[in-house]
């Protein structure tokens, strides 16, 4: 087929189904491929006949299911706002699943929408944080944990600290010297790939260095926030603030009266005639607040035994 009969032919096709031509060519992936018998070379991203070569356009596919990409969101409290991170996630990747989570602490384990997202991640899938803190605020798991899903091929993405990018450290380590030279003296070969293994572990190295940094500065944020409270207390303290309850003095909650009140009337140990269990079933109260409840009274009522 010359150019120029194929030209007219693909006018007239593109005539008269221009649509389907249009999705044909932005959407057909290669395992599509083997349904389209009038091609007989594959190559990559290439299709080719009598020296026409179809561009394909291939889709990261792992098997036949797309790779995911998920954006990870957390707070400490309910109190705070998980928006700003769910609108920076989707800014950059509006095709991004936002898993949301409220968890205070500076540990990964525990997190139940976090262990569910890393048990279903799979080779391939990307997750985004806004930050680093958001992974992890513990230096040493933070960086198990990112080696871990390194090593799974799984992608992770920080808006903030996009130098730790697990493409960005792959790409660092992919990007080392690769040469042997021979030139004729084997003092001087040694010494050369010497320097460039040490040139290569040292790039490595660094890498490596600068992920740990990230998490460090995380935890390092914490461990501050925590000493400036402490600090903060110490000064109210000395200022005569009062912080917490004062030593001895019990807190008196709405509900304990009316509790105590049925329990003084229907409890056996009252002179009423229910159980233990009947009266936390009738009240309605948690077992141990129940006893708590019993012993206030008794120390109340002079004469009673002790529980």
């Amino acid at each position: 087929m010359v150019a120029n009969d194929f030209s007219h032919v693909t006018q007239l096709y593109l005539k008269r189904n221009l649509n389907y031509l249009k999705f044909f060519l932005q959407k057909i992936t290669l395992y599509q491929i083997n349904a389209v018998p009038d091609f007989s070379q594959k190559s990559g991203n290439f299709l080719q006949k009598n020296g026409i070569v179809l561009v394909v356009n291939k889709p990261n596919v792992r098997g036949e299911t797309p790779m995911q990409t998920y954006g990870y969101c957390r707070i400490s409290t309910p109190r705070q706002n998980i928006e700003r991170q769910v609108r920076n996630i989707l800014a950059a990747y509006p095709d991004a699943h936002i898993v949301r989570e409220v968890y205070t602490g500076t540990k990964y384990q525990g997190r139940a929408e976090l262990d569910k997202l890393l048990r279903t991640v799979q080779a391939g899938d990307r997750i985004i944080f806004d930050s680093v803190s958001r992974m992890s605020r513990s230096a040493d798991e933070g960086c198990q944990l990112y080696t871990d899903l390194y090593a799974r091929n799984v992608d992770l993405f920080f808006l903030k600290e996009p130098h730790i990018n697990t493409e960005t450290y792959r790409q660092t380590i992919q990007r080392q010297i690769n040469a042997q030279l021979q030139t004729g003296s084997a003092a001087t070969d040694n010494f050369v790939s010497s320097v460039i293994a040490a040139l290569n572990q040292y790039t490595a190295d660094l890498a490596a260095e600068q992920i740990r940094l990230a998490f460090a500065q995380a935890q390092k944020e914490v461990d501050d926030l925590h000493q400036r409270t402490r600090e903060g207390m110490l000064t109210a303290k000395l200022n005569g603030k009062q912080i917490g309850q004062v030593a001895g003095r019990k807190l008196i909650i709405k509900k304990a009266a009316p509790c105590k009140e049925l329990i003084v009337r229907y409890s056996k140990d009252f002179g009423g005639t229910l159980s233990d269990a009947e009266c936390i079933k009738l009240i309605g109260i948690a077992r141990n607040t129940y006893y708590k409840y019993k012993r206030e009274l008794r120390e109340q009522s002079a004469g009673l035994p002790p529980l």
